[in-house]
């Protein structure tokens, strides 16, 4: 076993700075959040910003474990760690605890532990292994399959319980495959299908397939050599309209209510300030009331009559623009894309394969959060319930995203020893 000294040697310190500046503005902005006359302590154990101070001394503990460990480990072991981590998400539908309608929680007395959250390291260090010792600019379709099946069994689990949010973090690590060659008309396609998810709900389906069918008359007409390939484009037009039909089938038939609600009150289909649109319409109150500076700490007057609901959570995001206003919200932000920007660097400087490419899974990972949470917090994006890295309340999201990251800086500490 190593020394003690010897786990900080070549640690880099800009990346834990970062992390233990965004730790620190999290724990502060739950106290705030939550903050009431009668539990003034930040220490009081009994309130959520008591209990986030043990998930941080506890985070720490499992930041030096990591370091003990030897880098080796995380490679050797991480087909292993990832069928331990699935084997947790199916246990969960047996013994877990359903919380908001969602089986995704262990029961451990009275804390609850969510198994998804450590799922994306898991998969990370999974993916990375794989795709470590295959080429994936190749053309054999077994190795795409294999990795996408990595990243989509997790993701088919936790949507079972059902976590949609947690779920659609995965689709992030498709990134990771185009870093390694996979061809980004694949990202063209996938813009292409959610621009026409959006138009089918848009408009009416039957005009949306109009357009298409007058588009393609045009091509039809503009491009001569096309004449040969008419049935491309008939194919094309046909698979447009089964795909225009299955949103709208999908939209109603499938999704729940309220899920139905968010994505209509997002789209501007239906206004609902009262019910789904609630949570939006309180958290851009609370933001914008900001200002430049903020009201000061412990003055928010939407913070503090709770008018916006999960704001230690999910919406934590809005007591930083209440209280800090644009300057502290710009200064999250630079913080945030600063880690994300290091974190880059970091792997592109790796000599081991491996560990490059699970650098570009934690940045994948910590980007969308990033970018959704915030999103939804000013309606750019439906709500659909993923905490902000290191800031919103909850020991499992703390753990998760402290293990996803420090495996990475354990890696980069010894990156001239790992091929």
């Amino acid at each position: 076993m190593r020394t003690r000294a010897s786990i900080f040697q070549n640690l880099d310190w800009i990346t834990v700075l970062l992390y233990l500046l965004l730790v620190l503005a999290g724990w502060v902005s739950i106290y705030a959040a939550v903050y009431n006359e009668e539990n003034r302590s930040i220490l009081d154990m009994s309130q959520n910003y008591g209990k986030q101070l043990i998930w941080i001394i506890t985070s720490i503990v499992l930041i030096l474990v990591i370091l003990i460990i030897d880098a080796k480990f995380y490679s050797a072991f991480s087909i292993l760690l990832y069928l331990v981590v699935m084997l947790l998400l199916i246990a969960v539908f047996l013994i877990g605890k359903e919380i908001a309608g969602s089986r995704s929680w262990f029961q451990i007395g009275s804390f609850s532990l969510q198994p998804s959250e450590f799922a994306k390291f898991a998969t990370c260090l999974a993916l990375a292994k794989y795709l470590s010792k295959i080429d994936l600019k190749s053309n054999k379709f077994s190795t795409r399959v294999i990795a996408a099946s990595i990243i989509i069994f997790p993701a088919l689990l936790i949507l079972l319980q059902p976590d949609t949010g947690s779920a659609l973090v995965f689709a992030a690590l498709i990134l990771v495959l185009f870093r390694e060659g996979l061809s980004g008309n694949l990202i063209l396609l996938g813009v292409s299908v959610a621009v026409l998810f959006i138009l089918a709900l848009l408009l009416n389906r039957f005009l949306l397939i109009g357009l298409f069918a007058v588009n393609a008359v045009l091509v039809f007409i503009l491009f001569k050599n096309l004449r040969k390939k008419w049935y491309w484009i008939a194919g094309v037009f046909l698979l447009i309209s089964a795909y225009v039909f299955s949103v709208d089938y999908a939209f109603e038939n499938i999704l729940e209510p309220h899920q139905k609600k968010r994505i209509n009150v997002l789209l501007g289909i239906e206004t609902d300030i009262h019910g789904a649109g609630y949570n939006v319409h309180q958290s851009k109150i609370a933001i914008g009331s900001g200002g430049f500076s903020g009201k000061g700490f412990l003055k928010g007057t939407q913070t503090k009559f709770d008018f916006v609901p999960e704001q230690s959570t999910d919406f934590i995001f809005c007591t930083v623009g209440e209280e800090w206003g644009f300057l502290g919200s710009f200064f999250i932000i630079i913080i945030f894309l600063s880690l994300l920007t290091r974190i880059i660097l970091l792997a592109e400087r790796q000599r081991s394969k491996f560990s490059r490419l699970y650098g570009y899974g934690v940045a994948t990972i910590l980007f969308f959060h990033f970018v959704v949470n915030i999103g939804m917090t000013i309606g750019l994006f439906p709500v659909i319930g993923i905490p902000l890295p290191f800031i919103s309340y909850g020991g499992s999201s703390l753990w998760g995203f402290t293990v996803l990251l420090f495996i990475f800086i354990k890696l980069d500490s010894v990156r001239l020893e790992l091929l």
